[in-house]
């Protein structure tokens, strides 16, 4: 839908501008906005690199296990169905973590080997398991204590304290996850009630 929509944006745009005597203006538009999307980029790099460069010294040592631990009580109240031995148990722990730092960049290759991890084992490929489920709702609705991302665009813009944002995002993203849990857990409870009435 995308790939079609932007395109007639564009080209909407670009006969407003011939039409209203502004294609100059269109055109700097295009280049400075071109310009502005290196220097986030460049910004973002720095960013990103810390960041996973931080993920893979916890994958190489002890301190990742004991973060484990600390959200072994969480992992068992959202994927009760999820064993600690289990492959994506550690991939949805490392999901949450890099989400925690803000970093959608590093967390969505780990959410897509979860997802597919669990795909694998569910019995009916057409329908999402209930630890699938739930997964999609505490990645999208991410708690983040250090919003990475968004610091980093405030710092491209040249934001006075680009993180003067640090408690909104902890109250947004904390409701924003625990309405999404209770939900999906009321889901889960109800399709499951539903199931028994029908066997």
């Amino acid at each position: 839908m995308l790939n079609i929509l932007w395109p007639i944006l564009i080209i909407v745009s670009i006969i407003y501008s011939i039409f209203s005597g502004n294609i100059e203006a269109t055109n700097n538009a295009v280049f400075k906005s071109a310009e502005e999307a290196i220097q986030l980029v460049i910004t973002f790099f720095g960013t990103i690199c810390l960041w996973n460069g931080i993920m893979e010294i916890l994958k190489e040592t002890s301190l990742m296990e004991k973060i484990s631990k600390f959200l072994s009580p969480i992992m068992h109240f959202l994927f009760p169905e999820i064993n600690k031995s289990d492959k994506e148990y550690e991939e949805i722990s490392m999901n949450i973590i890099a989400n925690l730092l803000g970093l959608g960049n590093a967390a969505t290759p780990l959410g897509l080997k979860a997802m597919k991890t669990m795909q694998e084992k569910n019995k009916n490929k057409d329908c999402l398991t209930n630890s699938m489920a739930m997964f999609l709702v505490v990645n999208t609705a991410a708690i983040q204590i250090i919003p990475t991302t968004v610091i980093g665009i405030r710092n491209s813009l040249e934001s006075k304290n680009p993180t003067n944002i640090l408690f909104p995002v902890w109250i947004s993203t904390i409701c924003a996850a625990v309405v999404g849990i209770m939900v999906t857990k009321i889901c889960i409870l109800k399709s499951k009630e539903g199931w028994r009435e029908k066997k």
